[in-house]
């Protein structure tokens, strides 16, 4: 199973994929892990090593679970998955998520820090709707809508009973 999962910040793509990844035993890429510099957050690292990452983790696994926001990096991983999943549960639910995301020690080095991006973090979410960049509800669609293999698209909170 290759499961490739995108959609929103907030829309529910890590929850998804952790559990996904348990109930499946797939590895597991969260995207901003190999997008941004290490210890950085908004700071990207240079396309061209991001790009480099991506294709040693799809040589290197053989089943997976993918999820991110990145337009770019869902197309170039897509022709490996299995099934595409576009997670769109709408701008309210992908704000009340944020607002409730536990601490990512991950990604911030405390909570206070994590709390300190929240407003910024909030009115990108609320932008996608709009904006029509790479990671924009229009590049997701356009991703969507190309692709001819499995893919499904959810517009309620996901669950983990959605995937067998």
């Amino acid at each position: 199973m290759k499961l490739l999962i995108f959609g929103n910040s907030g829309s529910g793509k890590s929850t998804f994929a952790k559990a996904m990844s348990e109930r499946h035993v797939l590895q597991h890429l969260d995207l901003d892990g190999i997008v941004w510099e290490p210890g950085k957050i908004a700071v990207a690292r240079a396309p061209a090593a991001v790009r480099a990452d991506l294709d040693a983790f799809l040589r290197a696994h053989d089943r997976w679970a993918i999820e991110g926001c990145y337009s770019e990096l869902v197309e170039a991983a897509a022709p490996a998955c299995d099934r595409l999943i576009f997670l769109n549960p709408g701008r309210e639910a992908c704000l009340a998520n944020n607002r409730l995301r536990p601490w990512e020690p991950h990604k911030y080095a405390t909570r206070d820090a994590q709390d300190a991006m929240l407003d910024r973090l909030q009115a990108w979410v609320a932008g996608y709707y709009e904006r029509d960049d790479a990671w924009s509800l229009a590049a997701h669609r356009r991703v969507f809508d190309r692709y001819p293999g499995m893919k499904s698209e959810y517009t309620h909170p996901a669950t983990t009973s959605l995937i067998d």
